[in-house]
């Protein structure tokens, strides 16, 4: 009530919510469903929390520099875990070695967009694959196999629960010296969410959780001193 601009819009996206969620059986279908009505909607632009081409370009090139800076090479097998329409991805599968990126999504309409894009950028030839998903299991990826996994933008939309999931499979496909890069909402209150598709962690609570599935996580502070309203962790193989 402190932001009366806010309440429209709030009470708006609340009615809407409800109605997805009530045919979805889980969080992931439910948010299958926020991705396509925002496709439908708006643009997959908008899908994946860029308001415009340029703001799509800058913040792939963002995170694709950043990677570069970090250790990543064009040999390096990269897992993009909610890859969109490659905000990011495009840059990497255009930098990576054929055949050495692959990209999952929840959503059947951004991983359409996501194909279009490799259109657009005349990327066919390097043989990237795009999959479907429905939970982070990665049951069909091989083990010990990925040098770089990396999720931006995808953990501040996912409850607790999937995120645990993750990190209790992440490191079977993760090669012995492979990291993982991943971007949250950091809160210094308790851990809380907003209309379960905003959800804010506490550091200490990401950092537990990977603790816990013999993960270590680095709290990457040369991300968040940059332009970027997330925080970043880096989870790598305790053995």
């Amino acid at each position: 009530m402190r932001h009366p601009s806010r309440i429209r819009p709030y009470l708006s996206r609340y009615a809407r919510d409800l109605v997805l969620r009530a045919g979805a059986p889980d969080h992931v279908a439910y948010y299958r469903e926020v991705m396509r009505a925002e496709v439908a909607d708006k643009s997959p632009f908008d899908a994946v929390g860029s308001p415009s081409h340029g703001h799509w370009l800058r913040n792939g090139r963002r995170q694709f520099d950043y990677l570069c800076a970090h250790g990543l090479r064009p040999g390096h097998a990269v897992l993009e875990i909610g890859c969109g329409n490659l905000r990011a991805g495009w840059r990497l599968i255009r930098y990576l070695d054929s055949g050495r990126y692959h990209g999952i999504d929840i959503s059947p309409d951004i991983l359409l967009a996501a194909s279009d894009t490799l259109v657009q950028y005349g990327l066919q030839d390097k043989l990237p694959h795009l999959t479907l998903v429905g939970d982070l299991t990665f049951s069909s990826l091989p083990d010990d196999h990925f040098d770089v996994v990396h999720a931006h933008s995808v953990f501040n939309h996912t409850p607790i629960e999937v995120i645990d999931e993750c990190f209790a499979h992440v490191g079977r496909i993760m090669r012995r010296d492979a990291f993982f890069d991943l971007t949250f909402d950091r809160t210094e209150r308790a851990d809380h969410q907003v209309l379960q598709e905003d959800f804010y962690y506490r550091t200490d609570t990401l950092v537990g959780l990977a603790t816990a599935h013999g993960l270590t996580a680095r709290f990457m502070d040369d991300w968040e001193a940059g332009p970027s309203p997330h925080s970043k962790l880096r989870l790598t193989r305790t053995s």
